[in-house]
């Protein structure tokens, strides 16, 4: 008769320097790979943070979206050959993610016409007005399709160029010409924008 055994508990009174064959135990040259990782989060954060930010509407859902691209990126980690290629790595992983939660999604919020406060009127110095405007600004990108919107969000938030939003993203810089031409046709359009014209 076998006896069922848990493989960490295994692993743990396995004698030290000896991993077991079947364990998932890292083996000890992994505590490089971990300093680099968390140095590289510490380091990069808040440009990820930013970038997890312009892609859902809650600050906790942008905290949740990047945690989990950085769980991605960990697992992936020793594969990543070019370090250079980490903020596009952890950036494609971001939309990757929020792209299967949107497809998951259930509609459960609903947008209504007015808002409960009048809109105020832009002004230069005022600090009220210019977040009042980046409000209507964000919440006419939002209305975006997501496609649409990531690329707006890569090109114009995170300032990447053409060639490197369509890599970021695995499409051909004409599409990303297209695609942020008409989303910007969109927001030209929008009613909530009108007092920024």
């Amino acid at each position: 008769m076998t006896t069922p055994v848990c493989t960490s508990a295994s692993a743990a009174a396995a004698p030290a320097g000896r991993a077991l064959p079947h364990s998932r135990v890292r083996p000890s040259g992994a505590a490089p790979a971990y300093s680099s990782f968390a140095s590289y989060v510490r380091a990069r954060q808040p440009v990820l943070l930013r970038t997890a930010r312009s892609l859902t509407a809650n600050p906790s859902d942008a905290e949740d979206l990047l945690q989990t691209a950085l769980a991605k990126t960990y697992v992936a980690w020793d594969r990543i050959e070019d370090q250079r290629a980490l903020d596009g790595y952890v950036r494609r992983a971001l939309l990757n993610t929020r792209t299967s939660q949107w497809r998951k999604r259930r509609v459960d919020e609903f947008s209504c016409d007015e808002l409960p406060e009048p809109e105020p009127v832009p002004g230069d110095d005022d600090p009220a007005e210019r977040q009042a405007l980046h409000d209507a600004m964000w919440r006419a990108i939002t209305k975006l399709p997501a496609r649409q919107r990531a690329m707006v969000v890569l090109r114009y938030y995170e300032d990447l160029s053409e060639a490197q939003t369509a890599e970021v993203l695995g499409v051909s810089v004409g599409t990303v010409k297209s695609a942020v031409s008409r989303a910007l046709g969109k927001l030209r359009e929008d009613p909530e924008l009108d007092l920024v014209r």
